[in-house]
């Protein structure tokens, strides 16, 4: 089956539960993952990072182990063996990040924290709380941090029930588009995961 398919699939499986337990949003995976798109086209980011907004949590849709209410679901890695075979960094470098970039605006900007849903503050404590001074300086160094600091604002603010969204086929169609960008430019993945 074809990437777009498999994430078409997906989200048709997944997109209409909502989080559950201490996860629990206002919103379903879909709805989540359509307004960050929208946010992220309307601060007229690149198409990768548009993608990478609408894919971020799609790693929730992979199998995790049993219990993950009460652990780090590491769903920002698990989505990556989904995604490495059809996106390049521009895509994959902001949804690895997505989660570290939440425990940097913690630890960096004082009044982020309240502006954290019940659930995100849930999982941040799962995910190791607010990063060291030294995961801090780490952090600024990645490639992609500042898309995956983008990202992060766009995935917190994108939790508004019954917000009016374009459908999902409207952004499936950017996913293919951004997959068919030249070879050359799909070859840079994520080296630190080996994958190339």
């Amino acid at each position: 089956m074809d990437l777009i398919e498999q994430i078409d699939e997906l989200f048709a499986r997944h997109g209409g539960s909502a989080y559950e337990g201490r996860r629990e949003e206002p919103v379903t995976a879909l709805a989540h993952a359509l307004q960050c798109a929208q946010l992220a086209e309307w601060a007229h980011a690149p198409a990768g990072l548009v993608a990478a907004a609408l894919l971020h949590d799609i790693g929730h849709f992979v199998p995790a182990a049993p219990g993950t209410d009460l652990v780090d679901d590491v769903h920002e890695l698990r989505a990556l063996g989904l995604l490495a075979g059809g996106f390049g960094r521009e895509v994959l470098e902001p949804i690895r990040l997505h989660v570290a970039a939440k425990r940097y605006l913690v630890a960096t900007d004082p009044l982020y924290a309240a502006t954290l849903s019940p659930a995100s503050v849930h999982t941040l404590a799962l995910q190791g709380g607010p990063m060291s001074p030294d995961e801090v300086w780490m952090f600024r160094k990645l490639p992609g941090a500042d898309e995956a600091l983008q990202l992060r604002r766009w995935d917190d603010q994108a939790k508004q029930p019954g917000k009016r969204t374009p459908p999902l086929d409207y952004y499936l169609g950017l996913l293919d588009e951004v997959r068919r960008q030249p070879e050359g430019d799909r070859r840079q993945r994520l080296g630190c995961f080996g994958v190339t």
